[in-house]
């Protein structure tokens, strides 16, 4: 008996140690599901945010619409947000298996922030560009 249970304990020692060895970080999960929404929102395939990198994108997004508006261009504010609101609504219409690990609210960052870069709003290391969204909004 006590060698059945010692095989046992160590054959569960063994699945569970493969399957941490198996498992992926975070980040990891975030620039999968950012590679699956890539084709989804138009970004840049090369675009894989972490959630950190996300929500800089994002809140930089915000700061400037603040910005705007602060400074009397509500009416421009008004057309980048419903922009990225709509690129953001295609593209999350459904949810991607690759972002099932994350939570609502790092899926939701991580889709605003690739319609973003599907927008052409984007820089070349991924930061938030005003310039780019401003230029986009004027033609």
């Amino acid at each position: 008996m006590r060698r059945i249970t010692a095989t046992l304990l160590a054959a569960c020692l063994l699945l569970a140690g493969a399957a941490a060895g198996c498992s992926k970080s975070y980040d990891e999960n975030a620039k999968d599901c950012a590679t699956a929404l890539t084709g989804r929102t138009g970004g840049e395939a090369g675009d894989k945010p972490t959630v950190r990198d996300a929500e800089e994108r994002v809140d930089a997004f915000d700061d400037t619409l603040a910005d705007m508006v602060d400074s009397g261009y509500e009416a421009a504010a008004k057309d980048a947000y419903d922009t990225a609101e709509n690129k953001t609504r295609e593209g999350g219409k459904s949810r991607p298996e690759a972002c099932e690990p994350l939570s609502k609210d790092d899926y939701t960052l991580l889709l605003m922030a690739k319609a973003i870069d599907g927008l052409g709003w984007t820089g070349e290391g991924g930061e938030f560009d005003k310039l780019k969204m401003a230029e986009s909004l004027g033609d």
